[in-house]
């Protein structure tokens, strides 16, 4: 079988030597390592790979950052999400951008190839069960249809923080606003927007491009 090359963008040593450890004697060729989004992107438009295996929480320009750009450039490249938080809003994100799917951290060596294998040939590397809590999402009408939704400023800031996955105790401290201003604030935006869970909100903020 010919060999997929792929770019490793994670900011964590340990992880890289971990991976290049799990894929030594295996048709998978590292051919870069890169340690922040910004330069994930750079290397992913200037050189020719299979597939780019991105971590999501990186410093300079996060993973699902770095997915759109390389999206917006390559849209046919193939980008495996890496993540240690199974979080629907970061999954949501990674299906709305177009990463063709989304690993943890705790994976197994053959759920790795397995998926890197999917994607090399252009196939879905997302399991059944991580659609269906997405598609779920996408379905409601609310978000298909292209209702104009009075947002205050306030909650547009605090829909904006939850769809890049941080919890109501971190929105507060982002916002310096009380814990129970944001959960306040989380509810009036569900009924607003005609959702029901934080999945559902960050996959209609990112239809609406608010993200």
């Amino acid at each position: 079988m010919d060999k997929i090359r792929i770019l490793i963008a994670d900011d964590h040593e340990v992880v890289r030597c971990g991976l290049k450890t799990l894929l030594a004697d295996t048709e998978v060729e590292i051919a870069a390592e890169v340690s922040t989004g910004e330069a994930a992107v750079r290397y992913a438009l200037q050189n020719d790979v299979d597939v780019v295996l991105l971590d999501i929480r990186m410093p300079e320009g996060d993973g699902l950052t770095a997915l759109g750009r390389i999206k917006l450039d390559k849209p046919d490249l193939p980008v495996l999400m890496l993540s240690t938080f199974d979080n629907p809003t970061y999954i949501a994100r990674s299906v709305a951008l177009g990463a063709s799917g989304y690993l943890l951290k705790g994976c197994t060596r053959e759920e790795l190839l397995k998926a890197l294998r999917c994607a090399a040939t252009g196939e879905s590397a997302w399991t059944r069960d991580e659609l269906r809590r997405v598609t779920g999402a996408l379905a409601t009408p609310r978000l298909a249809a292209d209702v104009e939704v009075p947002l205050t400023q306030r909650e547009s800031e605090v829909l904006r923080q939850l769809a890049y996955g941080l919890t109501n105790k971190e929105i507060a401290q982002a916002l310096h606003i009380s814990y129970e201003t944001v959960k306040e604030h989380v509810q009036h935006i569900l009924r607003k927007i005609g959702v029901s869970d934080r999945t559902q909100a960050a996959v209609w903020a990112v239809r609406k491009q608010l993200v």
